[in-house]
């Protein structure tokens, strides 16, 4: 509790308005309602990554994870179970503040523009990429892969779109950085490699992004796969 006092105070300095809660049910609860969550992993009721999983099926809310776990499979499985970013124990709030700042503009920054869902109908041309069998949907962030639906997390989604705006275009690993996470993103390029590992996984085809040596990354149609789709 003197922990979580201490980081509300240095959050409210830096203009946040802080909804402090103890346990994980009331963290799932209460996060629709809050621009960001802080998750720490230590809770009373359930394992964090649980948390973060329920977090994540119930909202699109950015979740920032502190963690003293620093093996590195632990980090894989909490950016896999939807976490937007982490922090490993110590940090320096100026690095939190930072990472929270980061992930809340990338957040919103890509929400849609205040027109209800129910508003709109047919997605227009540019909200719609699409490579062969492959497709995404920006304003629903849905994506379909033939008949087949694909659930990709925030960042897995994000990074997606930026390999299709260009498909068969060699896209730089500082350059994804960048554009998906931020240009003021501190973290390991070890994050882009396990998203990248992530979303071969999910479309079903390690070939649909191939990795250049030095370089980066290019999306490409896997050559078992035809050259047009719906």
């Amino acid at each position: 509790m003197h922990v979580a006092g201490a980081l509300s105070e240095a959050l409210e300095r830096f203009g946040h308005e802080v909804n402090h809660v103890a346990s994980g049910i009331s963290a799932v609860t209460a996060a629709a309602d809050n621009d960001f969550v802080l998750l720490d992993l230590g809770l009373p009721d359930l394992d964090g990554q649980e948390v973060c999983r329920r977090l994540r099926t119930a909202s699109e809310v950015p979740i920032v994870v502190v963690t003293a776990r620093s093996d590195e499979v632990d980090r894989v499985v909490l950016l896999q179970s939807g976490a937007d970013d982490y922090l490993i124990k110590p940090y320096s709030t100026r690095e939190l503040i930072a990472r929270i700042e980061a992930v809340s503009r990338r957040t919103h920054g890509t929400a849609t523009s205040g027109v209800p869902a129910q508003a709109r109908t047919e997605p227009e041309p540019d909200e719609v990429r699409v490579l062969g069998p492959l497709r995404a949907d920006l304003r629903t962030r849905q994506v379909r892969v033939a008949d087949r639906e694909v659930a990709l997390t925030r960042r897995e989604f994000d990074l997606l779109v930026a390999l299709l705006a260009d498909p068969g275009a060699v896209r730089g690993r500082e350059d994804l950085i960048d554009e998906v996470w931020d240009t003021n993103w501190h973290g390991s390029t070890r994050t882009l490699d396990v998203h990248v590992g992530s979303l071969r996984s999910k479309l079903g085809h390690r070939e649909w992004i191939r990795s250049v040596r030095g370089v980066g990354f290019q999306l490409c149609l896997p050559r078992s796969m035809p050259a047009t789709g719906s």
